[in-house]
Formats: C-alpha cells, structure tokens, sequence
C-alpha cells in the first residue's frame, strides 16, 4: 500500500459500498483495504488488514457499528474510524464519537465531503458534519433521558399500552405515566407519537 491512506468500508448493502469504493480508489493518494458488510467482520477484517482510516455504517444487522467502533479501539485505540450514517440525530452522534469515531458523515454528502474527511481523520483531526454538529448544539443544554425512560420510550414506540409496560418492568401504571410525563418535558414534546417521533430523530431509540 506504500505512502496510500488504505481504506477499510463497512456497510450491509453491497452497491453503497460499491459506491464509495469507487470514490475513494479513484483518488490517487488512497486505495481500498477492503470491505466488510457487519460489525464482526468489520472487527475481523480490521485485525487482518490494519487499514488508515475505516469508514463504519451504524445501522447493520448482528453488531451494530457502534459495537464496532468500540470493539475496534479495544483492538486498537489509535484506529481512525469515520461514521457514515443516513442519520443526523445528536443521541446517535454523541454514542457514536463517545466510542472513539473520529468523524461522522451523513451518506447524503459523501460525494462532496467523504475524501477530505478521510484525509483530516488520517492526519489526526476530528470532522463532524455541520448539520450534525448543530443538532448536538442545539440539544446540548436539554437534560438527557433516563435509561429507564429511554426503555419506557421504546415500550411505547412498539405500541404497547402504559399498564403492559407497567407489568413488564415491574412498575405501577402511576410510575410510567411520571416518566412519560418527565419524558415530554425533556423532548419538548406533548404526547406519545411526539415523543417517538422526536426520539428517533436524534437517534435516542431505533423503530
């Protein structure tokens, strides 16, 4: 590979990697490790192939990405790992940069942004995506859910009803009603649907 930046993509849909591949190889300065399509491959391949810099999807089937962002600076705590993600939500942002990824990249932009990334995190430096970084400015002062609220919140965004959650975290229907309460003042919503819609988007639950 020489004086190349290599290049690791992991991704489980074949022609997003396809795409990506043939961005960054047709730079003169890079070129492509290789390709995993789930977070243990991606921690497999990382080991054989040592690249540069690994570009990590978030939302794949098995280990998520950032299971395998940890996993990987386990391996290997100076490993530089780029995040490209269709979401710009500051929860899934923040879980993603805590587990030690150096830039974080929407898939909208990769055309326009994906190379000098690739570039900045190789050479040491952080880059986040404006449009990421002002939503994690934007909700930064706004007090953070519970884990307990955060799985009420799932409970309710799979439909169930306040006595089933009740039941089956072993809570009376008054203690789920004060998180759900405590849950629509944090996300500045007012109801149910509000608040599962609101927590998707910044990426504090998946649907």
């Amino acid at each position: 590979m020489g004086d190349k930046i290599s290049v690791l993509i992991v991704d489980d849909h074949p022609m997003l990697r396809e795409g990506v591949a043939a961005v960054v190889g047709a730079e003169a300065d890079m070129i492509i490790a290789g390709e995993a399509g789930d977070g243990a491959e991606a921690l497999a391949k990382f080991i054989a192939l040592a690249p540069d810099v690994t570009l990590m999807d978030l939302k794949m089937p098995g280990a998520d990405g950032v299971s395998a962002i940890s996993a990987i600076r386990a391996e290997s705590p100076d490993a530089r790992i780029v995040v490209l993600t269709t979401y710009a939500g500051d929860a899934q942002a923040l879980r993603a940069l805590r587990a030690g990824a150096s830039g974080y990249l929407l898939k909208s932009s990769l055309r326009r942004e994906l190379i000098e990334t690739i570039r900045a995190v190789h050479a040491g430096r952080r880059h986040l995506q404006s449009e990421v970084a002002h939503e994690i400015a934007v909700n930064a002062i706004g007090e953070a859910l519970t884990d307990r609220e955060v799985e009420v919140l799932r409970r309710v965004a799979s439909g169930r009803p306040n006595k089933e959650i009740a039941r089956a975290l072993s809570l009376s229907e008054d203690t789920i009603k004060g998180h759900l309460r405590n849950i629509f003042a944090k996300l500045d919503v007012d109801d149910r649907t509000q608040a599962v819609t609101v927590a998707h988007r910044r990426g504090i639950i998946q649907i």
